[in-house]
C-alpha cells in the first residue's frame, strides 16, 4: 500500500503496537485518527503528535462502533484505511473451565470487534479510489500459546475471517492486509521489558517497511518461522514451542 496521503483510523491506538503504528504513519504524512477506551491515553498520544486526532471507542459495544463509524464518515470523508488493532490477551487454562468473563470479553474484543468495525465502514471504504482494511492478528494464530488458549484461538479466527474478507473484496478498491506480530515488547502480559520479545520500535520500523510493499501478509522476519509452521506436522512444533515458553532457559 502507499504509505502517505491516507486517512487512517486505528483502533487500540493509545498504546503498544497501535500507538507505534499511529506515530510512524503520522510522521509519514497521513491523517491518523486513533481510538480506544482510555481517553487519557488517547489525548497523551495526540498531544505528542500535533495533527493526530482521536475518538473514544468501546470495541465491545456495537452501538459505540456504529456511532464512531458515523462520526468518522462525516468528519473524515477521505477515510480510506482501517487498522483493526485493538485486542486483549489474558492467561487462561484450557485444561479446566475457562472463566466466562475472560472467554466472552476476549472473543468480543478480538473477533467480533474487528468484524463489526469493518462492517460499519466497509461501504464507505468501497467508495474510495484506494482503500485498505488491515487486521492485526498474531503468530499465535498459527502456533497457539497454550497458556493463552482463548487469545490464540481468537487470533486464528481473525486470520480466517481476514482471508474470507480478502476474497470477497477482491474485485473492489479495498485491499485486505494482515499483520501477524511475533512477541513484541508491549504491555500485553507485562512484556514491556521482556528480553525475549522484539523491541517495539524495531517491530514498527520493519512492519511499516513491509506495509509499503505489495505483501498481503505483513510479516517481520522474526514472525516467519511461526507463520510458516502450519501443515500436517505442525503439532510437534506447537509442543516444542509451548515447552520452551513454559520452561525458559
Amino acid at each position: 500500500m502507499k504509505l502517505t496521503g491516507n486517512t487512517i483510523f486505528i483502533t487500540g491506538g493509545g498504546s503498544g503496537i497501535g500507538r507505534g503504528l499511529a506515530e510512524a504513519l503520522h510522521k509519514s504524512g497521513n491523517q491518523v485518527i486513533i481510538a480506544g477506551r482510555r481517553k487519557e491515553r488517547l489525548t497523551e498520544v495526540a498531544n505528542a503528535n500535533p495533527g493526530m486526532r482521536w475518538v473514544e471507542l468501546d470495541i465491545e459495544d456495537p452501538a459505540s462502533i456504529s456511532a464512531v463509524a458515523g462520526r468518522l464518515i462525516t468528519d473524515f470523508p477521505k477515510l480510506n484505511v482501517l487498522i483493526n488493532n485493538a485486542g486483549i490477551m489474558q492467561i487462561d487454562d484450557a485444561s479446566t473451565a475457562i472463566d466466562e468473563n475472560l472467554l466472552v470479553t476476549t472473543l468480543v474484543t478480538n473477533v467480533m470487534g474487528p468484524i463489526r468495525m469493518t462492517g460499519a465502514l466497509i461501504e464507505h471504504l468501497k467508495r474510495q479510489p484506494n482503500a485498505a482494511v488491515i487486521n492485526n492478528s498474531s503468530v499465535l494464530a498459527f502456533v497457539p500459546l497454550a497458556m493463552t488458549a482463548v487469545y490464540s484461538a481468537s487470533k486464528a479466527a481473525l486470520h480466517s475471517y481476514t482471508m474470507s474478507l480478502r476474497y470477497k473484496l477482491k474485485d473492489t478498491p479495498v485491499k485486505v492486509l494482515e499483520i501477524a506480530p511475533p512477541w513484541v515488547q508491549t504491555d500485553l502480559l507485562g512484556s514491556n521489558n521482556e528480553p525475549r520479545a522484539m523491541p517495539l520500535a524495531d517491530f514498527v520500523e520493519e512492519t511499516v517497511r513491509v506495509l509499503g510493499t505489495e505483501a498481503e501478509e505483513v510479516l517481520v522476519e522474526r514472525a516467519k518461522p511461526l507463520r510458516n509452521n502450519a501443515g500436517p506436522d505442525e503439532a510437534a512444533f506447537v509442543f516444542q514451542f509451548n515447552d520452551m515458553m513454559a520452561n525458559p532457559q
